[in-house]
């Protein structure tokens, strides 16, 4: 649950990312993927690192706080094998800095079992959290990502499909998810689109990530962003595409563009590098100031101090290293 109560904690905290792997060739481990593709967005969470694999029917995970090359050293790494794969980095926006609040999370239960890494937050998740112990549900963690998965499933014996759709329309606020189950890899992203999720294609198999220059960074080719209130399934059939809502107004994240995504990423046909150039160049085309030299701080501003010198005429310098 999230506390509202104000703490002194002005910073920015950044959202998470997520990535999933899946290949059809049994005989290929993906969990290096995961590896580097969690170190390519690194820059979206700090706390904490983890990464699921499926393997003969079971699913195992490692995760720890720190950063992904802290918590995955290679005697870590070799302990997970499979072809396919889910991860996450974390920095907390619901929930404290704990092990407990780590990601993906795991759940095992009669008819199978399935992992969920989640980037946003959920407006309703105290009021579902609340519904769900009352049902005799019992949850590890504070974080609202654990009550997708508790979701997911309580309603898995409706079949995979109509359990995510029935949790994601219960559901309200942003995220962008991917699901892993024993043979099958999902992403989901909400109606409005606020948090970013893409698709990409590697051989013999399919990506899913929070930025584009994560499949750039396991030598994937990126096909398209996953619209708002799409879920894509992912198996040995291929990719499922269905909606699980009316369409609405696409609403992204601002911040993306401003500081979360790394600059050589692309989000819904974005380029994250131009759009910080042509926010300088408005910015210094509406607010001119008299100034020896522009400087950006911290190094997302850099772009549009570069588009703000482009627009005022005045010289781009580095003042801080």
């Amino acid at each position: 649950m999230r506390d509202e109560t104000f703490n002194g904690d002005d910073k920015l905290h950044e959202e998470c990312g997520v990535f999933g792997v899946y290949t059809s060739r049994t005989d290929t481990n993906v969990a290096p993927l995961v590896y580097y593709g969690l170190f390519s967005l690194q820059h979206r969470g700090q706390e904490s690192a983890g990464i699921a694999v499926a393997h003969d029917g079971t699913i195992e995970c490692r995760k720890g706080m720190g950063l992904v090359g802290e918590v995955f050293a290679p005697a870590t790494l070799a302990q997970l094998s499979g072809n396919l794969a889910i991860g996450h980095v974390r920095y907390s926006t619901a929930g404290s800095s704990t092990i407990e609040n780590a990601q993906p999370f795991v759940s095992r239960f009669k008819l199978g079992s399935i992992a969920v890494a989640h980037n946003g937050n959920l407006t309703n998740a105290s009021v579902v959290r609340e519904l769900l112990e009352d049902a005799g549900v019992g949850f590890v963690s504070s974080s609202d990502s654990e009550v997708i998965i508790n979701l997911i499933a309580k309603n898995y014996k409706k079949g995979l499909e109509k359990a995510l759709t029935d949790t994601i329309q219960f559901i309200k606020g942003s995220y962008a998810l991917v699901v892993m189950t024993d043979t099958s890899l999902v992403g989901a992203r909400d109606p409005h689109g606020i948090r970013p999720l893409c698709l990409g294609k590697i051989n013999d198999g399919w990506v899913l990530a929070s930025e584009s220059c994560a499949i750039d960074a396991v030598g994937g080719e990126f096909v398209r962003d996953i619209d708002p209130g799409e879920i894509v399934v992912i198996d040995q059939n291929g990719v499922l595409s269905f909606r699980f809502g009316e369409r609405t107004r696409k609403a992204v994240c601002a911040f993306e563009y401003i500081y979360f995504a790394r600059p050589d990423s692309t989000i819904d046909s974005v380029d994250v590098y131009q759009a910080r150039i042509r926010a300088g160049e408005i910015l210094g085309r509406e607010a001119p100031v008299p100034a020896d030299v522009v400087i950006g701080v911290p190094d997302s501003g850099v772009p549009a101090a570069i588009g703000y010198g482009r627009a005022t005429g005045t010289p781009f310098g580095f003042g801080i290293v």
